[in-house]
């Protein structure tokens, strides 16, 4: 979906390989160290705007998962134009205690921005939770889908899963 030299840059900083234990549980011999794109600010700048193009029409606001996923729809909201929504992991029991902060959600069609999806595991979680605050959620957009079943995953909760790279991008 993107350029050979963008997909180089990205796996020339973040691709790793070992063994790694994934979010999922699962053991990988390669991992995408997403904050090494992340913490660039021209490579997450360029990322951001080749992923502009994949918003769905229509779409509100733009809800960034904790943690890596903030970064990443900070710099999509600038090009895009759109407000963001920072989701966490859990409603913080102090404060306002929010579970998603900035733009509101209730009502609103929300594309879930995350950096990198395997299983699909926390974006599930997070539409869930946005879907019961009244969000319309019927799409998620990744840096990197690691092709691993979380597209599968997604589309059995009702998500379309769109994504700026792939793993065989990345090979």
């Amino acid at each position: 979906m993107t350029d050979s030299d963008l997909a180089r840059q990205v796996r020339d900083v973040s691709r790793l390989t070992g063994e790694f234990v994934l979010r999922s549980g699962r053991t990988a011999t390669e991992y995408f160290d997403k904050y090494q794109f992340e913490a660039d600010p021209v490579l997450l700048d360029r990322l951001a705007e080749q992923m502009a193009v994949l918003i769905p029409e229509g779409t509100e606001v733009l809800a960034g998962l904790e943690m890596g996923g903030i970064a990443v729809v900070t710099a999509l909201g600038r090009h895009a134009q759109l407000p963001c929504a920072f989701v966490r992991k859990q409603a913080k029991q102090y404060g306002t205690a929010r579970l998603a902060e900035g733009a509101e959600v209730a009502g609103r069609r929300v594309l879930v921005v995350e950096d990198v999806v395997t299983s699909g595991g926390q974006v599930v979680i997070s539409t869930g939770e946005l879907r019961r605050l009244g969000a319309h959620v019927d799409h998620a957009l990744c840096v990197i889908d690691r092709q691993e079943g979380g597209a599968e995953a997604l589309a059995r909760d009702g998500i379309k899963l769109r994504a700026l790279l792939t793993r065989a991008d990345l090979s």
